[in-house]
């Protein structure tokens, strides 16, 4: 079945003469005016919030720095392999697919594969020992808070359209009227729970009797999928989503450790702040 993919702070050494344009320095690290404007753009936030999560990254960085992480090139070639494989993809295709989709070279991927691990060890660093199994009772508590997030289509009848060029599928999206042979047409009912969490969150954000944006298609060309019909809602009861409700739940644990961790670091760290962002 198809799967898609779909898939930093500026430091400077600062003396008496450069803190123009600077806002916040965490532990002779600097917060540019700049950044905070940028994360504001990036992630829809106000400047406080901006300015937090930037001050934790650095908090971050620094945490890794002094626990002396690391991550290698074979361990962020390796990610990249089996994310490549989960969406099966080649290596190439892949890299491919992450430029056709996010504009990233494969030189910036790899860069942020290897932030991603880092943290990734970081927190395990930090969190993980400190976390334990939800229990049944939590896991049953937690299902019945957020039943809705449970519920979704049984399937969608979709007509998928494969081309090797991206401007005559666009054309074709753009204009449903339009004909090519080029384009190949395979009309398919995908059940829900056969396809990758990543295309369903596409198919069910897709209004029926449109078009799926133009995506890569894992070997060389692009698709599209036409959403014909959505068969109705469902709710797959607390076993099928067990897995998912763990680690849901998990993840909520793991980032209570962590803020908390990072509240103690900021409340201890060195950090002065010049001037901020109105």
């Amino acid at each position: 079945m198809y799967k898609l993919l779909f898939i930093t702070l500026f430091s400077i050494s600062l003396s008496a003469n450069v803190y123009d344009g600077v806002a916040i320095v965490v532990k002779d690290k600097a917060i540019t005016m700049y950044d905070i404007e940028k994360e504001m753009q990036l992630s829809h936030v106000d400047a406080q919030a901006a300015s937090d999560k930037l001050i934790r990254q650095q908090l971050e960085a620094l945490e890794i720095e002094e626990r002396k992480i690391t991550v290698s090139s074979t361990e962020v070639y390796d990610d990249i392999k089996q994310m490549a494989s989960r969406n099966n993809m080649s290596v190439s295709d892949f890299y491919d697919a992450v430029r056709e989709a996010n504009g990233l070279s494969s030189t910036e991927l790899k860069e942020k594969i290897k932030e991603k691990l880092l943290s990734q060890k970081l927190y395990s660093a930090i969190a993980y020992s400190s976390l334990s199994e939800p229990s049944q009772s939590e896991i049953e508590e937690y299902y019945e808070l957020h039943k809705d997030n449970y519920k979704h289509p049984a399937s969608f009848t979709v007509i998928i359209y494969d081309a090797n060029s991206q401007s005559l599928l666009q054309e074709k999206v753009d204009n449903p009227m339009f004909y090519s042979p080029e384009i190949a047409t395979n009309e398919q009912v995908l059940p829900y729970e056969r396809i990758s969490p990543e295309l369903a969150s596409l198919l069910e954000k897709t209004p029926q009797n449109s078009f799926t944006p133009v995506i890569p298609n894992g070997k060389g060309g692009f698709m599209s999928f036409y959403v014909k019909e959505v068969q109705s809602a469902k709710e797959g009861g607390l076993e099928s989503v067990k897995n998912e409700i763990v680690n849901s739940i998990m993840a909520d644990k793991r980032e209570l450790v962590l803020s908390d961790y990072f509240a103690r670091l900021r409340h201890n760290a060195d950090i002065n702040v010049i001037r901020t962002v109105e």
